[in-house]
Protein backbone atom coordinates (compact mmCIF):
# COMPACT_ATOMS: atom_id res chain seq x y z
CA UNK A 1 0.00 0.00 0.00
CA UNK A 2 1.79 3.38 -1.49
CA UNK A 3 0.99 6.13 1.34
CA UNK A 4 0.54 10.01 0.89
CA UNK A 5 -0.37 13.01 2.81
CA UNK A 6 -3.46 14.19 2.74
CA UNK A 7 -3.48 18.38 2.64
CA UNK A 8 0.26 17.51 4.23
CA UNK A 9 0.15 15.98 7.61
CA UNK A 10 -3.33 17.45 8.30
CA UNK A 11 -4.11 16.07 11.72
CA UNK A 12 -0.91 17.36 13.62
CA UNK A 13 -0.37 20.85 11.63
CA UNK A 14 -2.55 23.31 9.90
CA UNK A 15 -3.90 21.48 6.49
CA UNK A 16 -2.37 22.41 2.67
CA UNK A 17 0.65 24.73 4.86
CA UNK A 18 3.98 25.09 4.39
CA UNK A 19 4.27 23.54 7.58
CA UNK A 20 1.94 20.43 6.94
CA UNK A 21 3.68 19.96 3.71
CA UNK A 22 7.24 20.33 5.30
CA UNK A 23 6.47 17.68 8.02
CA UNK A 24 5.43 15.46 5.44
CA UNK A 25 8.31 15.37 3.48
CA UNK A 26 10.60 14.46 6.32
CA UNK A 27 9.09 10.97 6.62
CA UNK A 28 10.53 8.18 5.27
CA UNK A 29 8.91 5.79 2.24
CA UNK A 30 6.01 8.08 2.04
CA UNK A 31 4.53 7.97 -1.95
CA UNK A 32 3.38 11.70 -2.39
CA UNK A 33 1.06 14.98 -0.84
CA UNK A 34 -2.05 15.43 -2.05
CA UNK A 35 -3.09 19.69 -1.74
CA UNK A 36 -5.73 21.83 -3.06
CA UNK A 37 -5.54 24.70 -5.72
CA UNK A 38 -7.69 27.38 -6.48
CA UNK A 39 -7.61 30.87 -8.30
CA UNK A 40 -8.11 34.44 -6.87
CA UNK A 41 -9.63 37.35 -7.57
CA UNK A 42 -6.47 38.24 -9.81
CA UNK A 43 -5.76 34.86 -11.30
CA UNK A 44 -2.98 33.72 -9.22
CA UNK A 45 -2.77 30.11 -7.82
CA UNK A 46 -3.07 29.12 -4.00
CA UNK A 47 -3.45 26.22 -1.85
CA UNK A 48 -6.72 26.23 0.34
CA UNK A 49 -9.14 23.01 0.19
CA UNK A 50 -12.50 24.41 0.78
CA UNK A 51 -14.02 27.49 -1.43
CA UNK A 52 -14.46 29.56 1.56
CA UNK A 53 -11.78 30.58 4.16
CA UNK A 54 -13.64 30.70 6.92
CA UNK A 55 -12.73 27.36 8.27
CA UNK A 56 -9.67 27.62 8.32
CA UNK A 57 -8.06 30.96 8.60
CA UNK A 58 -9.23 33.88 10.17
CA UNK A 59 -11.35 35.44 7.32
CA UNK A 60 -14.79 35.07 5.77
CA UNK A 61 -15.71 34.92 2.11
CA UNK A 62 -14.66 33.20 -0.96
CA UNK A 63 -11.39 32.57 -1.93
CA UNK A 64 -12.01 34.17 -5.35
CA UNK A 65 -13.26 37.19 -4.00
CA UNK A 66 -10.05 38.08 -2.59
CA UNK A 67 -6.77 39.15 -4.46
CA UNK A 68 -3.57 37.02 -3.55
CA UNK A 69 -2.51 40.17 -1.60
CA UNK A 70 -5.75 39.71 0.71
CA UNK A 71 -5.74 36.35 0.71
CA UNK A 72 -1.82 36.62 1.94
CA UNK A 73 -3.67 38.46 5.23
CA UNK A 74 -5.30 35.95 5.95
CA UNK A 75 -3.77 33.82 9.18
CA UNK A 76 -3.91 30.12 10.41
CA UNK A 77 -3.59 29.20 13.79
CA UNK A 78 -0.66 26.70 13.89
CA UNK A 79 0.75 24.95 17.32
CA UNK A 80 2.28 27.15 19.81
CA UNK A 81 0.35 30.14 18.95
CA UNK A 82 1.85 30.69 16.24
CA UNK A 83 0.54 31.51 12.28
CA UNK A 84 0.67 29.75 9.32
CA UNK A 85 -0.44 31.52 5.81
CA UNK A 86 -2.56 30.46 2.54
CA UNK A 87 0.57 29.42 0.28
CA UNK A 88 1.12 30.59 -3.40
CA UNK A 89 1.35 27.45 -5.08
CA UNK A 90 4.81 28.58 -6.64
CA UNK A 91 6.00 27.94 -2.83
CA UNK A 92 5.22 24.84 -2.68
CA UNK A 93 6.64 24.02 -6.00
CA UNK A 94 9.59 25.27 -5.01
CA UNK A 95 9.56 23.49 -1.34
CA UNK A 96 9.23 20.48 -3.60
CA UNK A 97 12.31 21.39 -6.28
CA UNK A 98 14.92 23.11 -3.83
CA UNK A 99 13.84 20.85 -0.39
CA UNK A 100 17.19 19.85 1.66
CA UNK A 101 15.76 16.25 2.41
CA UNK A 102 17.20 13.39 0.72
CA UNK A 103 14.51 11.65 -0.24
CA UNK A 104 12.51 14.95 -1.84
CA UNK A 105 13.50 13.69 -5.38
CA UNK A 106 10.90 10.58 -5.04
CA UNK A 107 8.19 11.98 -4.09
CA UNK A 108 5.66 12.63 -6.11
CA UNK A 109 2.45 15.58 -5.74
CA UNK A 110 -0.55 14.98 -6.21
CA UNK A 111 -2.71 18.63 -7.18
CA UNK A 112 -6.34 18.42 -7.13
CA UNK A 113 -7.84 21.56 -9.10
CA UNK A 114 -11.06 22.54 -7.25
CA UNK A 115 -13.40 23.66 -9.53
CA UNK A 116 -16.29 21.59 -9.56
CA UNK A 117 -18.09 24.36 -7.39
CA UNK A 118 -16.28 27.32 -9.53
CA UNK A 119 -14.91 26.14 -13.07
CA UNK A 120 -12.36 28.82 -12.81
CA UNK A 121 -11.12 30.13 -15.89
CA UNK A 122 -7.72 29.24 -16.75
CA UNK A 123 -6.68 27.14 -14.08
CA UNK A 124 -5.34 24.23 -15.77
CA UNK A 125 -3.12 26.42 -18.36
CA UNK A 126 -2.13 28.41 -15.14
CA UNK A 127 -1.23 25.13 -12.83
CA UNK A 128 0.69 22.75 -16.18
CA UNK A 129 2.91 26.42 -16.89
CA UNK A 130 3.90 25.92 -13.12
CA UNK A 131 4.83 22.27 -12.81
CA UNK A 132 6.33 22.76 -16.17
CA UNK A 133 8.40 25.87 -15.13
CA UNK A 134 9.71 24.12 -12.11
CA UNK A 135 10.73 20.76 -14.23
CA UNK A 136 7.95 18.95 -11.86
CA UNK A 137 6.62 17.68 -14.56
CA UNK A 138 7.38 13.82 -14.56
CA UNK A 139 6.47 13.93 -10.55
CA UNK A 140 2.86 15.61 -10.18
CA UNK A 141 -0.60 13.60 -10.67
CA UNK A 142 -3.74 16.21 -11.56
CA UNK A 143 -7.25 14.90 -10.36
CA UNK A 144 -10.39 16.68 -9.85
CA UNK A 145 -14.31 15.47 -9.32
CA UNK A 146 -14.45 17.51 -12.98
CA UNK A 147 -13.96 15.46 -16.15
CA UNK A 148 -14.44 18.44 -18.16
CA UNK A 149 -11.20 20.10 -16.58
CA UNK A 150 -9.11 16.96 -16.96
CA UNK A 151 -9.93 16.61 -20.55
CA UNK A 152 -8.75 20.28 -20.61
CA UNK A 153 -5.31 18.92 -18.54
CA UNK A 154 -4.94 15.64 -21.11
CA UNK A 155 -5.46 18.33 -24.12
CA UNK A 156 -2.75 20.51 -22.81
CA UNK A 157 -0.09 17.90 -21.77
CA UNK A 158 -0.75 14.44 -23.39
CA UNK A 159 1.70 13.05 -20.93
CA UNK A 160 -0.06 14.19 -17.66
CA UNK A 161 -1.33 11.59 -15.18
CA UNK A 162 -4.24 12.26 -13.96
CA UNK A 163 -7.01 10.90 -11.47
CA UNK A 164 -10.07 11.41 -11.86
CA UNK A 165 -12.15 12.13 -8.17
CA UNK A 166 -15.43 10.77 -7.22
CA UNK A 167 -17.21 9.82 -3.87
CA UNK A 168 -18.24 5.97 -5.39
CA UNK A 169 -15.50 4.04 -7.84
CA UNK A 170 -18.66 3.39 -9.90
CA UNK A 171 -18.67 6.71 -10.55
CA UNK A 172 -15.23 7.18 -11.36
CA UNK A 173 -15.45 4.50 -13.78
CA UNK A 174 -18.21 6.33 -15.14
CA UNK A 175 -16.79 9.53 -16.00
CA UNK A 176 -13.81 7.79 -17.21
CA UNK A 177 -16.09 6.27 -20.03
CA UNK A 178 -17.06 10.17 -20.91
CA UNK A 179 -12.78 10.93 -22.33
CA UNK A 180 -11.37 12.58 -19.50
CA UNK A 181 -8.21 11.31 -20.24
CA UNK A 182 -7.83 9.82 -16.68
CA UNK A 183 -4.69 7.10 -16.16
CA UNK A 184 -5.98 6.49 -12.25
CA UNK A 185 -9.45 6.15 -10.21
CA UNK A 186 -9.36 8.34 -6.73
CA UNK A 187 -12.55 7.15 -4.95
CA UNK A 188 -13.29 7.79 -1.46
CA UNK A 189 -12.52 4.52 0.96
CA UNK A 190 -16.02 4.28 1.35
CA UNK A 191 -16.92 4.14 -1.70
CA UNK A 192 -15.45 0.84 -3.47
CA UNK A 193 -18.92 -0.35 -4.58
CA UNK A 194 -17.58 -2.52 -7.02
CA UNK A 195 -16.08 -6.21 -7.02
CA UNK A 196 -11.90 -6.46 -6.89
CA UNK A 197 -11.55 -7.72 -10.66
CA UNK A 198 -14.01 -4.65 -11.88
CA UNK A 199 -10.98 -2.26 -10.77
CA UNK A 200 -8.39 -4.74 -12.07
CA UNK A 201 -5.58 -3.45 -14.26
CA UNK A 202 -6.76 0.28 -12.70
CA UNK A 203 -4.69 2.54 -10.29
CA UNK A 204 -7.30 3.28 -7.10
CA UNK A 205 -5.93 6.05 -5.05
CA UNK A 206 -8.81 6.33 -2.05
CA UNK A 207 -8.76 8.95 -0.37
CA UNK A 208 -10.30 9.70 3.56
CA UNK A 209 -10.91 12.72 5.07
CA UNK A 210 -10.93 11.88 8.71
CA UNK A 211 -9.76 14.35 11.60
CA UNK A 212 -8.09 17.62 10.69
CA UNK A 213 -6.17 20.10 12.84
CA UNK A 214 -6.80 20.87 15.51
CA UNK A 215 -8.77 17.94 16.29
CA UNK A 216 -6.72 15.56 18.27
CA UNK A 217 -5.62 12.48 17.04
CA UNK A 218 -8.40 9.09 17.64
CA UNK A 219 -5.24 6.78 18.07
CA UNK A 220 -7.25 4.50 15.88
CA UNK A 221 -5.43 2.47 12.58
CA UNK A 222 -7.39 2.04 9.34
CA UNK A 223 -7.42 -1.68 8.14
CA UNK A 224 -4.79 -1.05 5.17
CA UNK A 225 -4.99 -5.00 4.21
CA UNK A 226 -8.69 -4.81 4.11
CA UNK A 227 -8.24 -2.22 1.58
CA UNK A 228 -5.64 -3.44 -0.60
CA UNK A 229 -8.69 -6.61 -0.58
CA UNK A 230 -10.73 -4.10 -2.16
CA UNK A 231 -8.17 -3.65 -5.07
CA UNK A 232 -6.85 -0.47 -3.62
CA UNK A 233 -3.35 0.76 -4.15
CA UNK A 234 -2.93 3.77 -3.03
CA UNK A 235 -4.03 5.69 0.27
CA UNK A 236 -4.43 9.61 0.88
CA UNK A 237 -3.83 9.80 4.79
CA UNK A 238 -4.43 13.01 7.30
CA UNK A 239 -1.59 11.49 9.84
CA UNK A 240 0.81 9.09 7.14
CA UNK A 241 3.22 9.54 9.88
CA UNK A 242 1.42 6.16 12.01
CA UNK A 243 1.80 4.48 8.27
CA UNK A 244 4.77 4.48 7.04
Amino acid sequence: MKIWAHRGCSQRYPENTLQAFEKAMEIEGLEGIELDVQLTKDGQLVVCHDERVDRTTNGIGEVRQFTLAGIRKLRIEAENGKYEQIPVMEEVLELFRDGKKEHKGNLKLNIELKNSIFPYEGMEEKTIDLVYKYGLQDRVIYSSFSALSLEKIRKLDAKAEIGILDTKISDCLYKLKGGCGANALHPSCRGMDLPRERVSGYVVRAWLTGHLYPEKPTGKRLDLAALERMGISDVFLNEPEKYV
